[in-house]
């Protein structure tokens, strides 16, 4: 199956226009070439609560994605809002992925644990926050890229062998 991927960015500056959006390239890249997905919608917006759920709301609801990938938003500063805007759309939260995100960055970036990212699912729509760098992006995707398939499977109802210990 093609899944159908929408990214939200949520950056003050790359929404004026001051930032190159080079996060949203490399899960374009790695989405389409790795996991074999399509691209339905890609956005940036400021780093405005409202802005990011209604954001998450359209691509998940209109543009019927299985899978949202935000970058930005998810530090500790007082604008990033990212995790706060996944928590209001979601119906159920998914704590290992993340958790599988900071495991496997730490051992690079200390800071990793720091990140406040979050995922979830929204009707059958995943949602996952990644970081606002390149670099964190790719890391962060490379950890859990094996297992989007069967999660996005399972949350499209398609039959999807289960692994014994669930």
């Amino acid at each position: 199956m093609r899944w159908k991927v929408g990214i939200l960015t949520a950056s003050d500056k790359g929404a004026r226009g001051e930032r190159e959006d080079t996060s949203a390239q490399v899960i374009r890249e790695m989405v389409e070439e790795e996991l074999g997905g399509e691209i339905v919608e890609h956005r940036v917006v400021p780093d405005e609560k409202n802005e990011i759920i209604a954001s998450l709301i359209e691509l998940s609801d209109y543009y019927s994605a299985h899978l949202i990938l935000t970058t930005g938003g998810i530090g500790m500063a007082a604008r990033d809002v990212t995790p706060e805007a996944t928590h209001e759309v979601v119906d159920r939260l998914v704590p290992g992925i993340p958790e599988a995100i900071r495991h496997a960055a730490m051992p690079r970036n200390p800071h990793a644990m720091l990140s406040r990212s979050i995922a979830g699912v929204r009707g059958t729509c995943l949602i996952i926050n990644l970081p606002g760098d390149p670099r964190g992006v790719h890391e962060s995707l490379a950890a859990i890229l094996n297992i989007l398939p069967h999660a996005l499977s399972i949350l499209s109802d398609n039959t999807a062998p289960f692994n014994e210990y669930f």
